[in-house]
């Protein structure tokens, strides 16, 4: 199988190791603008690289895409290779633009479109939608934040896309985050939002928010999304009467309450914890290979996929309301 992977920064370089790793006998190559980081592709992995999609269309009988680039071009790369007839991987993608025409495209010519929703795929968070599903009437209290120059330290937040205000840091944590919680606790009644900037950053768009939500069976919470916090925080705490869930984040911070000894006990996942040196703690392997995973079992096995772009649409209009 021969696969492109188009962009070529940090989760470029994260899906070429991964696929590597997972299917070694694949042929890889890669497509960036940027020069310097077609050495270093070339350099770290050994692998042809090209400034242009539509030089590798002409020496490659190419398989499968995997979209990488910032958000905003999306639409156009994923459309093109649609019409070449890839199927495609795509990272989130933040706006909507396109959708309609490439579902459809995708169909017509009998392509795969598989839209990253890495979260689905945590054990962690597998283990919680267990839970939840097992009994109604919930709340829950989720903070995820993380000052916005320490995204990405090696580089200006300006100039990385979590600084336009089209596709900020707080949508994307949204659109992260949402997808998994509205399928656990269930679709939207009602939000309640406040929301403001409380940063001197050089931004234009609001930088911590606080939702409430009321899901049409009952259950409650309440979201809180920023890029101001100083330290990462990921924490979540559910409840019912007598059940209790707290997760910091990480493989090792899941604890469930245990009424028969009236004590919170961590919950040992089977998954071994596979994390990659200079990044965050909450930032785990093991997600993104299963994904991988899953994107080429749809595409060989003909599995549903769990979060598409038709799904996305309607959180995209979520956000949207959130942001109004």
């Amino acid at each position: 199988m021969n696969i492109v992977v188009i962009g070529l920064g940090s989760m470029g370089k994260r899906r070429i190791r991964l696929v590597k790793e997972l299917f070694p006998l694949y042929n890889i190559y890669g497509v960036d603008e940027r020069e310097d980081r077609r050495l270093e592709v070339t350099e770290l992995f050994g692998i042809k690289c090209y400034e242009k999609i539509n030089r590798i269309y002409n020496d490659y009988p190419i398989d499968v895409a995997f979209v990488c680039t910032s958000p905003v071009s999306h639409n156009e790369i994923i459309n093109r290779c649609l019409k070449y007839k890839w199927h495609v991987f795509t990272e989130i993608n933040l706006v909507e633009e396109g959708y309609d025409e490439n579902i459809k495209l995708a169909q017509d010519n009998n392509c795969v479109l598989f839209l990253s929703s890495t979260f689905f795929y945590r054990e962690e968070i597998k283990y919680i939608r267990k839970v939840v599903k097992e009994k109604n009437k919930w709340n829950y209290i989720y903070h995820i934040g993380q000052y916005l120059p320490n995204w990405h330290p090696w580089e200006k937040y300006n100039n990385f896309f979590i600084g336009n205000k089209k596709t900020n840091g707080c949508r994307e944590i949204m659109a992260i985050e949402l997808p998994w919680l509205i399928s656990t606790f269930g679709k939207v009644n009602n939000m309640n939002v406040i929301k403001d900037k409380i940063t001197q950053l050089n931004i234009d768009f609001n930088d911590n928010y606080m939702i409430q939500i009321k899901h049409e069976n009952g259950n409650k919470g309440t979201l809180i999304v920023d890029v101001v916090s100083p330290v990462a925080v990921r924490n979540l705490e559910i409840y019912s009467e007598k059940q209790y869930i707290q997760w910091h984040g990480t493989p090792n911070s899941l604890f469930e309450y245990n009424e028969n000894n009236n004590e919170l006990n961590l919950v040992r996942l089977s998954e071994k914890e596979e994390h990659k040196e200079g990044y965050s703690n909450f930032i785990v392997e093991n997600a993104y290979k299963n994904e991988i995973k899953e994107f080429f079992d749809v595409l060989q096995n003909n599995k549903k996929i769990i979060y598409g772009f038709k799904e996305d649409k309607e959180i995209l209009k979520l956000i949207n309301k959130v942001e109004e």
